[in-house]
């Protein structure tokens, strides 16, 4: 199937590994101009290699910045003044008791995850009223309508999204502008294998035993039963990012294995 997209200038925050790696792979397969994002040069250097080497003819460059910034962004903003397709994928986690977050990781949850996508929006989406077409995805995650014991301000910050998201479609009604939010499940990024990877060691199992014990305890819901891959959840925001996903707009799509027992 054409996704549409050739030629759309694509920029993904945190897009040098994970999620948002698979996500620029995904548009770029497309024809779609993709921007990377990542803190540092020399990951985004690397990401750049790798998605060349994958994908030869891919149309794609990067820019490093810190998006947890205001300066950061401006650094971005400055470098990529115009885009079609704004991906808000850069976020944060950490397994944490609530007893012990204190209020400066409440805030730079909130400025990673949330401030981040925020800014960016403000700037992007009043050109995509005037061209009359645009993208908005914000990444957000199961953890934002179901909120883990174990990370509440990670949850916190994926529930704000999902407002963030559905408020700016509000904003675009009459206009052929999207603005969507996608909730992954558990997927097999790197942070992920290396927190379960830490789990298993700690608890002397195998990874695989420490997945499966992961979704027979903390994600007992899930049809799914295994890690998400990547390159799964990047094939729906490639369609969201489309033109042929016109007719959703303010909308949280399920992309979480079932875990979230909702019948919408």
């Amino acid at each position: 199937m054409d996704l549409q997209l050739n030629a759309k200038r694509a920029l993904v925050t945190g897009s040098t590994a994970g999620i948002g790696f698979a996500i620029a792979s995904a548009l770029a397969a497309e024809g779609a101009h993709v921007i990377l994002n990542g803190r540092t040069q020399p990951r985004v250097d690397d990401a750049l290699a790798r998605l060349r080497a994958a994908c030869p003819q891919a149309a794609v460059r990067g820019i490093a910045a810190d998006l947890s910034t205001a300066t950061g962004v401006a650094q971005l903003l400055a470098a990529c003044p115009e885009v079609d397709v704004l991906v808000n994928n850069l976020g944060i986690f950490a397994s944490v008791p609530f007893e012990a977050i204190d209020d400066s990781e409440w805030f730079r949850f909130f400025e990673v995850n949330v401030m981040s996508g925020v800014r960016l929006a403000r700037h992007y989406l009043p050109q995509m009223k005037t061209r009359d077409w645009g993208r908005i995805i914000f990444i957000s995650s199961e953890s934002g309508v179901c909120p883990p014991a174990e990370m509440v301000h990670y949850g916190m910050t994926k529930s704000a999204q999902l407002s963030v998201s559905r408020g700016l479609a509000e904003t675009c009604a009459g206009t052929r502008v999207t603005v969507n939010a996608l909730l992954p499940g558990p997927t097999r990024t790197e942070g992920v294998a290396e927190y379960l990877d830490d789990l298993a060691k700690q608890k002397n199992l195998s990874f695989t035993e420490m997945e499966q014990q992961l979704f027979s305890s903390a994600r007992p819901t899930s049809i799914l039963k295994r890690l998400i891959e990547p390159a799964e959840i990047a094939s729906t925001v490639a369609y969201l990012c489309s033109p042929l996903s016109a007719a959703t707009n303010g909308a949280a799509i399920h992309a979480e294995g079932g875990v979230v027992r909702s019948l919408i």
